[in-house]
């Protein structure tokens, strides 16, 4: 089960890191956001509703468990919504990176309010991730960042954590894949309500729009969200997190290669820092589960 958990999560961080290759070409080219982001979640939904109708689940669910999907679709809307407003004024990979700081955040909420102990492994983990983020927003020997896209992606990567907190500590009997499908749904509604108070057109201009708009929703929602749900359960919240360091990894790679986003030596020490976090987390967590154990 610990093995499943760390690959699922590592699948859910490189699906997630995939949305610069999706969200540029868009935002290039006009279309509205909150349009796009409807349907990027209702296809996820409808994808994973399918699935549900497949293997014969029940769609019912507890007024309990609509409170929590309700909160867990708001707090996704929101984290989506300031991190694609952040890449107005930061590039794909600082703000992907700057979104990483989620898992510090997701640590310290566990630490404080779930009394969840963190080890001296877990906290250099998190300390060298953390670490990683800075340096890969350094220019030189300056902090050349814009702080108003700054405060902005650090809104998405609170929301972030309080998903991952929620999905951790909600306590449902529900399934990871009910769960996704009412999450994505709630957002999807989230995001047509937006839509429709700006007054914008719902109309997909074209049948290779529309193949876009489902191949961006399967690779980077529903493989990373299902992947992520199963990896906290598997795993718990602060591990999971952590494993999240991959999403700047490849954002930044993908901003490099596909972008022209310079690859400095700063990138190179940024990326390395947060791997070498990842790598101690996981040797953190494997201690842990052999302490209980004994």
């Amino acid at each position: 089960m610990k093995l499943r958990g760390y690959v699922l999560g590592i699948i859910s961080a490189i699906s997630y890191g995939l949305l610069p290759i999706f969200i540029l070409p868009i935002k290039h080219a006009h279309f509205p956001l909150d349009v796009t982001l409807f349907y990027r979640f209702l296809f996820s939904a409808l994808m994973i509703g399918g699935y549900l109708l497949y293997s014969k689940e029940s769609f019912l669910i507890s007024k309990k468990e609509l409170f929590i999907f309700t909160a867990l679709g708001i707090c996704y809307a929101l984290s989506s919504e300031f991190l694609f407003l952040g890449y107005d004024y930061l590039t794909p990979g600082i703000a992907s990176t700057v979104l990483f700081i989620y898992p510090v955040i997701v640590a310290l909420i566990m630490f404080f309010f779930y009394k969840e102990k963190l080890t001296k492994l877990s906290i250099g983990s998190l300390l060298l991730a953390f670490a990683g983020v800075i340096v890969l927003c350094l220019k030189g020997n300056s902090m050349e960042i814009n702080y108003a896209g700054l405060g902005i992606v650090m809104l998405s990567s609170i929301f972030y954590a309080l998903y991952i907190v929620i999905v951790n500590k909600s306590n449902i009997q529900a399934s990871g894949f009910k769960l996704s499908f009412y999450s994505m749904l709630l957002t999807s509604g989230f995001f047509m309500v937006k839509a429709i108070l700006g007054n914008e057109s719902f109309i997909i201009p074209s049948v290779n729009t529309f193949f876009n708009f489902l191949i961006f929703a399967f690779l980077t929602t529903v493989i990373s969200s299902l992947c992520l749900v199963y990896a906290i359960k598997d795993i718990g919240s602060t591990p999971a997190a952590i494993l999240g360091a991959l999403e700047p990894v490849v954002a930044v790679l993908i901003s490099v290669s596909m972008f022209h986003e310079k690859f400095t030596f700063n990138l190179f020490l940024g990326i390395t820092l947060i791997l070498i976090g990842v790598i101690l987390n996981v040797i953190s967590d494997n201690k842990k589960s052999i302490e209980i154990e004994k």
